[in-house]
């Protein structure tokens, strides 16, 4: 990867980062709330005040369902399991969970298995990341 995708990757990167940061003095000095709080896991909204969902509010788009097919083809080929993709997207932190939609969750899953596991480099997804927007734009 040349220096200058890698500085921008890392300035991206570095974009998602809380701006606020906390030192904790484990382990006997926090409170049970704090322990609590920091044992609580990212996706687990179990207890949490929820209204219903209202799925008309969103029309899926195309990228979302490639991005289904996609995980499931990856599966179906034995390279995950949805369990693997569930926990690399609890994985991914608050800061992201939060901050990025359903399917681009899986999107970042995945693209961090498939390097994770060897299947691709870092420098082949920039390359194919930068062909298909620059089909898109051709497209638009």
């Amino acid at each position: 990867m040349s220096s200058t995708l890698y500085a921008a990757l890392l300035q991206s990167i570095r974009a998602h980062a809380p701006q606020e940061r906390h030192e904790a003095d484990l382990p006997l000095t926090i409170s049970q709330r704090r322990a609590e709080a920091m044992l609580h896991v990212v996706h687990d909204l179990g207890g949490q005040p929820d209204g219903p969902l209202d799925k008309s509010l969103h029309k899926t788009a195309l990228w979302e369902k490639r991005t289904h097919c996609t995980a499931e083809c990856l599966a179906w080929r034995g390279v995950w399991v949805s369990e693997e993709r569930r926990r690399r997207e609890n994985d991914l932190g608050e800061t992201l969970y939060f901050g990025t939609p359903y399917y681009a969750r899986w999107l970042l899953a995945a693209a961090k298995m498939l390097i994770d596991k060897g299947h691709i480099t870092p420098d082949e997804l920039i390359a194919k990341m930068e062909e298909v927007r620059a089909r898109e734009e051709d497209a638009a």
